[in-house]
């Protein structure tokens, strides 16, 4: 084929909402391949390698985001019912997560307020701008949510999106080291710290690891979700009233 016609088949090609599933899918069979060649090893996340071909993909193609997400929002569509698939096995270790619903409870509103004060605190130390905090506050819960909590407390959406991407992805590269370090074994332990702190995508590498981390997991990320869109506009709106909060 010519170079033309390539460029021209290309251009077509770009344009439609099948270059934005295709280069999804691609990108992630890639990124999934390497992670295996690669033991599962955590610094080899398929989701940031995925990433980074996306983005280089459209750098490269002069593709628009819009242009992108037309077709990708196929697979957008599918997150909705994953969360819910995470129910199953959820229940079948129902008994056990009510006889530690306190320490469940307890787990939950010191990590999620770890996760909030420490990022903002550090962040408005460093002499961050008011918006930059209030869409950093979210970091921790998944992106839909933070971004719709980010709009609510005064911050930027697409910003507060890029930092719980992020998260999600330090958060599985490097919490194997980090629970390592504390000492933590016990994979309901491990499972839910890595849910709360690093969301859906922290929940992926979990069950990928070891079922029962990943069912706890799935328990931290659904939990903080809902207690974040809850409380974390209540809490902000307070410490705003209070001369805390920007």
């Amino acid at each position: 084929m010519k170079p033309d016609a390539f460029f021209e088949l290309w251009v077509y090609l770009a344009a439609t909402p099948l270059a934005g599933l295709t280069i999804t899918l691609v990108a992630y069979s890639i990124g999934y391949f390497v992670y295996a060649r690669c033991r599962l090893h955590p610094l080899a996340n398929p989701v940031l390698i995925s990433v980074v071909l996306i983005v280089a993909c459209l750098q490269i193609g002069s593709v628009s985001y819009a242009t992108y997400f037309s077709g990708a929002q196929f697979v957008h569509f599918l997150l909705g019912p994953a969360v819910v698939g995470l129910a199953v096995p959820l229940a079948r270790v129902w008994p056990s997560i009510r006889r530690l619903a306190v320490p469940i409870a307890g787990a939950l509103a010191v990590g999620s307020s770890v996760a909030m004060f420490a990022a903002v605190g550090i962040a408005w130390t460093l002499g961050a701008s008011p918006t930059t905090l209030a869409s950093l506050a979210p970091k921790s819960v998944t992106a839909p949510i933070a971004m719709g909590i980010a709009e609510h407390i005064g911050g930027v959406a697409a910003l507060a999106a890029v930092f719980a991407v992020a998260t999600g992805i330090i958060g599985a590269a490097l919490g194997k080291y980090v629970l390592d370090a504390v000492r933590v074994r016990d994979w309901r332990a491990r499972g839910f710290a890595l849910g709360l702190a690093a969301h859906g995508i922290g929940t992926a590498r979990a069950f990928q690891v070891n079922t029962v981390a990943g069912t706890y997991a799935g328990l931290a990320f659904g939990l903080h979700g809902a207690l974040a869109a809850f409380a974390l506009p209540l809490l902000w709106n307070l410490l705003r009233y209070l001369g805390v909060a920007p």
